[in-house]
């Protein structure tokens, strides 16, 4: 008998429950099971436990007691030499990559949803059985554990390691559409829920072969042998489209993506639009945590801890590194040209540039208050907070390019880390080290200044380096006024107001609603409706002052405001004559 063994039903799909029955063959006297707290990869603790419903447990025919010790830890009193069985019910209805949903379209779990954790026991086999969706005969399932007896709609008998890969292979199942390819040798699977009739799979997976192909070239080069090298040996792509959403969720072997329907490609469309490139960067993405994370990862993450936070100050690079990379390899895998590129990495530079809170927290110290501040967002997040993905990514420009400057690279760095730290935990030291080792110099001042103090970045100096013009461009009224904004159906809904902003020292307050305008003398008609903020100049024509007209809890407010002088962002260009090949195209 298998030491740990699950069953997981989906026992009614209006009511989104899962049914699971854990087995143990051989338990403790006073057994104890748990739920995790949080995930891998999302850093809040989201007590699934929440979910968990009609917790029993016996032995043989004989009821065995339960004691719930906290929130999610139950000890169940057993006799010696006879297998426990619990049985219990999981509410799944959240429709994100993170927890569990289940309807009568589709199913999807994660193991630290669904599977409680047996303690002692964490590190013996664990089998999990999928048992096929009754009245749906047209459902398959997917997942990147290795089955061991499953039929050919892929539900049967899975097996996992340990614990950690079982809660690390998410379940897909549904009608969904389903693909594959080889990337290096390496077996893909993609499967994707959702997709409209026009939906064009075929560009899809040759797409994202080019990505896998490039980030396992830019781990362990173009060698025959690159396959042998890279840690997975099959992988899988699990995409849930949906009319709004967006997000992904890394794993050892697969990962859960979130998309918007619309911005998969269409057969009836051989454009590339915004949104394609925006979900081919969310899977260069995680398929290069496979790597940065999943093996390189924090000594916070050499064994995960379920039962609380795991804290590091090192996603700056796990997170951010590999959102430096993620739209670099759309280019080495011909999918953007070098302008797209630029242009991807101007926003980044704006949004880091229009965050306030940069000069409040290191990127370090944003990496450590993750489970508080970067996953529990609010109208004041930009005024205290940076976010380790954009500003970690520009910390990776940095010194992607000072390295390059020497005739270096910060994929040698990467590579060389790989090596070094893929048996065991990274540290920020480890970093360094390799840095000295590739550039034989010492990078303390640079990783100081640009991770642990609120410095801005050398941004201008490192991207005129490599021939990047640096232009001014005029910034949107949002941004000259420092809000953040929602525009619908002609009303102007704000949402944050940035520090030491004029729109700040007007008295405008996050939830607010903006109606209108007074300009000059009512007698002559100033008082105007709003419904866009970039109708304000042609609201205030050359006048400077005017009041807010704003609702604010029911209440009608007049907020003089100041318009500010014309404020400008980065605008980013590739001058026509750069030669061919220079960064970031290799």
């Amino acid at each position: 008998m298998t030491p740990i063994h699950y069953t997981v039903e989906a026992a009614d799909l209006h009511a989104h429950l899962f049914r699971v029955t854990l087995t143990i063959a051989e338990p403790m006297p006073l057994q104890t099971v748990s739920l995790p707290v949080w995930i891998p990869g999302s850093y809040l603790v989201r007590e699934f436990s929440k979910n968990l419903q009609q917790l029993q447990a016996k032995q043989g025919r004989r009821s065995a007691s339960i004691i719930q010790r906290d929130k999610c830890t139950w000890d169940i009193a057993c006799k010696e030499g006879q297998p426990l069985e619990l049985s219990y019910e999981v509410y799944a209805f959240d429709n994100s990559v993170r927890t569990a949903w289940l309807d009568s379209q589709r199913g999807f779990f994660n193991g630290t949803s669904l599977c409680l954790r047996v303690h002692g026991q964490e590190e013996q086999p664990h089998r999990l059985q999928l048992q096929a969706v009754k009245n749906q005969a047209d459902w398959q399932a997917a997942t990147g554990l290795a089955p061991l007896k499953t039929d050919k709609r892929g539900f049967g008998l899975y097996q996992a390691d340990n614990y950690d890969e079982l809660a690390d292979c998410p379940v897909e199942m549904g009608a969904f559409w389903r693909g594959s390819f080889t990337a290096c040798g390496i077996p893909h699977h993609f499967v994707v829920s959702g997709a409209l009739p026009s939906f064009d799979g075929a560009r899809l997976l040759a797409d994202t072969q080019k990505i896998c192909e490039a980030a396992i070239h830019f781990w362990h080069g173009q060698g025959k042998q690159a396959s042998n090298k890279a840690p997975h040996k099959n992988y899988l792509f699990m995409l849930n489209a949906v009319n709004d959403g967006y997000g992904g969720l890394e794993h050892r072997n697969s990962t859960a993506l979130i998309c918007n329907r619309v911005d998969l490609p269409r057969q009836t469309s051989p454009r590339t639009n915004d949104g394609y490139t925006t979900l081919l960067g969310l899977i260069s993405h995680e398929y290069f945590h496979t790597w940065n994370v999943k093996q390189l990862r924090p000594d916070a993450f050499s064994r995960y801890n379920y039962t609380q936070e795991n804290y590091t100050t090192l996603l700056w690079f796990f997170e951010g590194f590999t959102s430096y990379f993620d739209d670099i390899l759309l280019c080495h895998a011909g999918l953007i040209d070098n302008a797209t590129y630029i242009k991807l990495l101007g926003k980044t530079i704006t949004q880091v540039q229009q965050t306030p809170g940069r000069h409040v927290q290191t990127v370090a110290q944003a990496s450590f208050d993750a489970w508080v501040k970067y996953y529990r967002q609010d109208e004041n997040t930009p005024n205290a907070t940076v976010s380790y993905y954009t500003k970690g990514a520009l910390v990776a420009l940095c010194l992607d390019l000072s390295l390059r400057q020497e005739g270096h690279t910060l994929q040698a760095v990467m590579r060389g880390l790989w090596k070094r730290c893929k048996a065991g935990p990274m540290h920020e030291q480890d970093l360094l080290d390799e840095l000295q080792t590739v550039s034989s110099r010492n990078w303390q001042k640079e990783i100081q200044a640009w991770v642990h103090s609120t410095e801005d970045l050398p941004l201008r100096d490192v991207l005129t380096s490599q021939g990047i013009e640096v232009h001014a461009e005029i910034a949107s009224m949002a941004q000259r006024l420092g809000l953040r904004v929602s525009e619908t159906s002609g009303s102007v809904q704000i949402k944050a107001v940035l520090r030491s902003s004029a729109a700040e020292s007007a008295g405008l307050a996050a939830g607010d609603e903006w109606l209108g305008m007074e300009v000059g003398a009512k007698a002559q008609g100033g008082s105007w409706r709003l419904g866009k903020l970039d109708e304000l100049p042609a609201l205030m024509g050359r006048e400077h002052k005017g009041v807010a007209l704003v609702s604010r809890d029911k209440r009608m407010l007049r907020l003089p405001l100041t318009l500010p002088a014309q404020a400008s962002h980065w605008r980013l260009a590739v001058p026509a004559d750069r030669k061919a090949g220079q960064w970031p195209a290799v």
